[in-house]
């Protein structure tokens, strides 16, 4: 893998860095937020480790920046900043994980593999479509028969993540993980709540529905068989 860390921290960057190298990747340090999002946008990485406090511009206005630019490499934030309305701040704005220091490289290094291991999403348009559902990944719109549908961002997220994994069976923990950044259950009706709203807005209007509860078991987002 080729990886570019985004940290002004030296000790810490140098600490990343050694243990990437060591593990055969190639590990590239930048401490600028400016430089490194021109960097980012300009060469090819395998992942990108963001801090999100950094001198010149911070970690998730580059995130932003990339993701409007159509960078779609993958981003961990790694940062001190570790509140729960902070890590969705982090997630929202493009990243694909969030770990607050400080870390233990073993858990880092696995987070790395394992958005590694994603399969690269690939759309001309950032558009995927279910039936007549059409959601755009960039614009951060839906349609579905031609219809605007207005989305409030947790809505939209969870569409999100319903649609890229199509016609696979989301258990409430996966997408409390995914969606919230829970890991633990909040004990709350959070997930059915949001479930309720999106399928009132995307599946009741029209003639057929296309998010569907597997009982006992999660959700599932796919075309009539």
């Amino acid at each position: 893998m080729r990886i570019l860390i985004i940290e002004d921290d030296r000790q810490t960057s140098d600490y990343i860095a050694k243990g990437f190298t060591e593990a055969g990747h190639i590990a590239e340090v930048i401490s600028d937020g400016r430089s490194a999002l021109s960097h980012a946008a300009g060469t090819e990485y395998d992942i990108l480790i963001v801090d999100r406090m950094l001198p010149g511009l911070d970690g998730l206005s580059i995130v932003k920046a990339l993701r409007v630019a159509g960078v779609k490499t993958p981003v961990l934030f790694l940062t001190s900043v570790g509140g729960l309305d902070d890590r969705v701040e982090g997630l929202e704005a493009g990243g694909d994980d969030y770990l607050v220091k400080p870390f233990a490289f073993s858990e880092l290094s696995a987070r790395v593999n394992a958005l590694h291991r994603r399969p690269p999403f690939q759309s001309e348009s950032n558009t995927v479509a279910v039936a007549d559902l059409e959601v755009d990944l960039m614009r951060r719109t839906v349609k579905r028969g031609g219809t605007l549908i207005d989305l409030q961002p947790r809505e939209f997220r969870l569409l999100e993540v319903l649609i890229r994994n199509e016609g696979r069976v989301l258990t409430r923990t996966m997408l409390l993980e995914r969606v919230w950044d829970f890991h633990f259950d909040p004990k709350t009706s959070v997930v059915e709540t949001h479930i309720s709203r999106l399928r009132a807005k995307i599946d009741k209007p029209f003639s057929f529905p296309l998010l569907h509860t597997i009982r006992n078991t999660g959700y599932s987002l796919h075309a009539p068989h």
